[in-house]
């Protein structure tokens, strides 16, 4: 069982790096070829950017495929050897913040050369180390606490039903459901200044959307999103009373009102046909099927590993098995997040105006530095949202502009 569990990840692996090789191979052939949609300077940076990026995600992708053999090979047994062998909720907590504390170290190199090398050598990241080593001790603070008490939820189920893979989905699929209630209201701001947004011309602009369109908000808000990051972003979040409209401050600075409102009309457009919660719904099927093949797995695979079957130990493998289902289950969360996207494009286009929208998606590209050509491999696998040209044909930008028009003539501007 361990040999076909190790050949999965290792298949899985395979792919994942043949894809990211594909990917650079595709965007240098087209770095080289004429520029769309960004200046040539741009354009390049942005080629070169995309580029560094598949190869860390490749140093990823080899570090994980290690950290996995390493757990399965002895790191288990050696961890439970440590903190004991007992089934009990503290021997399950000890051994599962050991297992993450020692993959967060392991991996922390990582996380700090694409914030501080490779990020910032592209005027990406804004954070300075201060800010970094804050926000990892608020993760961290948050993870010992909700994380503890999920685990210790899991653990007494795991250890007291025979079907307890049915409980841990529902308590983690409750639990998702409770992160985004209250990730806009009470988590986000533990990382960044919410602050109700001054220009009132814009405010009230968007609280007549809100009436037309017959979605409630508890308020619109801007963020200081630029001190970690230059990236351009707003989002529509929270459930029930909870949702609020949340702008970027970058976004303020470098998008005018009118275009503001088109991409803002673009997220209410996934409220407005309920994307949210069909996406809750096709992460419950995920976590079903995933709780469901977790818990049915047979102990001589505990065995092999030379490890008793406690609760830690499967929470443990759930963690680690995870990259092979969410791998398999992206391109289809990746097909139905497509399609939702160009509906909210036209929702968006309603709201705020086609041309607001096309000019909005035009300075995002620019701004976020987002080549515009990717493998098709690499689409099936990994985009959540079409690729921009296809957005912005499906608005209608092939057919009724062309590379000199006006739409075009603010990306020449440094």
């Amino acid at each position: 069982m361990v040999e076909i569990l190790i050949g999965l990840f290792t298949l899985y692996t395979l792919i994942r790096i043949y894809i990211s090789v594909m990917q650079i191979g595709y965007i240098s052939e087209f770095k080289h070829k004429e520029p769309i949609l960004l200046p040539p300077a741009k354009y390049q940076i942005a080629a070169n950017y995309a580029i560094k990026k598949e190869r860390l995600s490749i140093v990823e992708a080899t570090l994980e495929y290690l950290i996995f053999l390493f757990w399965i090979y002895g790191g288990f047994k050696w961890l439970q050897n440590l903190v004991g062998i007992e089934d009990n909720i503290t021997n399950n907590l000890l051994f599962l913040f050991g297992f993450f504390i020692i993959n967060y170290i392991i991996t922390l190199p990582i996380t700090i050369y694409k914030v501080f090398i490779l990020d910032k050598s592209f005027h990406f990241s804004n954070t300075t180390p201060k800010l970094f080593i804050i926000d990892q001790i608020k993760q961290a603070i948050i993870f010992f606490i909700v994380g503890g008490a999920i685990f210790a939820t899991l653990s007494y189920i795991i250890s007291n039903f025979e079907n307890w893979w049915i409980y841990g989905f529902i308590i983690i699929f409750l639990f998702i459901i409770l992160v985004n209630m209250l990730y806009p209201t009470l988590i986000a701001p533990l990382f960044n200044k919410f602050k109700p947004l001054e220009d009132k011309e814009l405010k009230t602009k968007i609280e007549d959307i809100l009436k037309e369109v017959g979605l409630s908000s508890d308020g619109v808000f801007t963020i200081d999103a630029s001190k970690r990051d230059s990236r351009l972003n707003a989002y529509f979040g929270g459930l029930g009373k909870s949702k609020r409209v949340v702008l970027f401050d970058t976004l303020l600075e470098k998008l005018n009102r009118d275009e503001i409102i088109a991409v803002l009309g673009h997220e209410l457009g996934h409220y407005s046909h309920k994307d949210i919660y069909k996406n809750i719904a096709t992460m419950g099927v995920f976590l079903f099927l995933l709780f469901f093949i977790v818990g049915n797995l047979p102990d001589s695979l505990f065995l092999e590993m030379g490890v008793v079957p406690t609760a830690g130990v499967k929470i443990a493998l759930i963690t680690l098995v995870i990259p092979i289902f969410s791998f398999i289950y992206m391109p289809i969360f990746g097909l139905i997040s497509r399609h939702n996207e160009y509906e909210a494009d036209k929702f968006g286009a309603k709201i705020g105006g086609k041309d607001n929208l096309i000019r909005a998606l035009l300075k995002l590209v620019n701004e976020n530095k987002s080549f515009p050509h990717s493998h098709p491999l690499y689409i099936f696998f990994y985009y959540s949202h079409p690729p921009i040209i296809k957005r912005l044909e499906a608005l209608g930008y092939k057919d009724e502009y062309h590379k000199d028009n006006i739409l075009l003539s603010f990306l020449n501007e440094d």
